[in-house]
């Protein structure tokens, strides 16, 4: 024997006395156990190759590429957006009852009916129900499908922005965002697959809003700041070149490697190393995304850039679209003071002014540039709002409650059953009576226009698999084109 194989002989003698149980299970696959674990490895290492945002096949054939879900915190009222209701002007003021009689009386404490500070008309070839302050959004009724049956199960704003946003009511599960990044990866590795587009205050409940939850930390969004730098330390200190930047991350990548090959089982190490490359990426992607002086005058005038009342909501709209453009998968953006406890006509009124041209701007310019069939736009709030309230200033400053058993949203683009209007609420608009369904319904239906089944999309978490419809849902077939 040479001796340069006895010194091959003993270095493997060696390397195998230093293995522990663990790297032992990982390498050599010697049980059943470990042979299924060894044929996961290279599907796990491909995957990670491969990047977690990756392009992804969808269950079932897809009539939407992305989302542009448009979320108007607080809970905006139905009967005073989308669901009309003449009958309250018959009652308005009246005392309200359990049995649903009024009776004329103006005690401290009562509650009463109110009617809708507008009235309301039909609008385009679809004769959809809207109300006097919608303009802009008049002009393309006929590419909107309207929903009044969706029921949600909390009248408080966190829980029930909780289950809008990510199905359970409590916070702590993956986002809408998270869940359809999760299963179909997004178009641009150089962005972040979900991006929310919040207001300067955050919602009720905060960041878990938009969480990954108990998804890896790949698909939870990435809020844009609206004032300031869109993302913190978005630039490199001064002095500092890219080249620079490179070769730091490669020697980090190097360490970080080598760490990730002796404890293979950690999987937030391949999320960090993946996280450094993506923020390295993004210093080079994002600045001229968010640049969007490049746009020309007409575009911008068509969101209402440039007018004190529109700019702000406009901009966010606008930088939607550019991320759909560029590949991004899911984007939310936020609306917020639709909590109309009183002054409902000065707060609504407002609100309604703020987004009514952007909202038309963003469907008129998606339908343009041929977008608009592959992008599905959602509107809603948390939950509706109710017939009654209480009166103060003597009738003046009347407004609505919250309520979670009717409200209106809509959808746009992406395979829905645009021009139409589905389901209804009672003459008063207390509850929803016809298709109703609860939001997890919607839910399913979201991903179904994404190619997504809710019952495959899954993600095995503290002992069970778990989706974001919690417990199974169906589509409504009804919103379906």
């Amino acid at each position: 024997m040479s001796h340069k194989l006895r010194q091959e002989i003993a270095a493997n003698q060696a390397a195998a006395r230093a293995l522990n149980r663990r790297s032992f299970l990982y390498s050599m696959g010697a049980s059943l156990g470990s042979v299924a674990l060894s044929g996961l490895l290279p599907q796990k290492l491909s995957a990670a190759t491969a990047g977690p945002l990756s392009i992804k096949k969808p269950h079932l054939p897809s009539k939407a590429k992305n989302v542009i879900f448009l979320m108007m915190e607080g809970g905006p009222s139905h009967i005073d957006t989308f669901d009309p209701k003449p009958a309250l002007n018959d009652i308005h003021l009246q005392r309200f009852t359990r049995s649903g009689e009024a009776k004329s009386a103006m005690e401290s404490g009562t509650r009463y009916y109110v009617q809708s500070p507008w009235s309301a008309r039909q609008v385009g070839k679809s004769g959809a129900w809207m109300t006097e302050p919608w303009q802009h959004l008049a002009e393309v009724a006929d590419d909107i499908c309207f929903y009044r049956g969706c029921q949600v199960d909390s009248v408080n704003h966190p829980t029930a922005l909780f289950q809008v946003n990510t199905g359970n009511r409590f916070g702590g599960d993956p986002a809408m965002g998270s869940w359809v990044t999760y299963g179909l990866g997004s178009e641009n590795q150089d962005l972040p697959g979900f991006i929310v587009l919040p207001e300067l205050s955050y919602p009720q409940g905060g960041s878990p809003n938009w969480g990954n939850g108990y998804l890896p930390a790949h698909y939870q969004g990435t809020p844009l700041r609206p004032q300031g730098s869109p993302i913190l330390d978005l630039k490199p200190p001064a002095g500092i070149s890219p080249e620079h930047q490179r070769e730091n991350l490669n020697l980090l990548s190097r360490f970080n490697h080598d760490h990730l090959a002796e404890h293979p089982w950690q999987d937030d190490l391949q999320a960090r190393i993946e996280n450094y490359e993506l923020a390295f990426r993004m210093q080079m992607q994002v600045p001229g995304i968010l640049d969007i002086d490049q746009e020309d005058d007409k575009t911008k005038e068509l969101y209402g850039i440039g007018d004190d009342e529109t700019e702000v909501f406009g901009r966010k709209l606008l930088l939607a679209r550019r991320l759909v453009e560029k590949g991004v998968r899911f984007i939310q953006a936020y609306s917020g003071g639709w909590d109309s406890h009183d002054f409902l006509e000065r707060a609504h009124g407002q609100r309604i002014r703020n987004i009514d041209k952007p909202i038309a701007g963003l469907i008129k310019d998606l339908k343009q540039r041929g977008l608009l069939d592959e992008t599905l736009i959602v509107w809603c709030g948390e939950f509706g709002r109710s017939p009654d309230n209480g009166i103060r200033d003597g009738g003046a400053a009347y407004g609505r409650d919250h309520n979670s058993k009717a409200m209106a949203m809509w959808f746009a683009g992406g395979g829905v059953n645009a021009g139409h209007t589905i389901g209804a609420t009672d003459e008063i608009g207390a509850e929803a009576v016809d298709v109703v369904h609860n939001i997890r319904d919607v839910h399913v239906t979201l991903l179904s226009l994404l190619g997504l089944d809710d019952n495959k999309l899954t993600y095995f978490h503290a002992g069970r698999y778990k989706q974001l419809s919690q417990f199974g849902g169906k589509v409504i077939p009804e919103l379906l084109a």
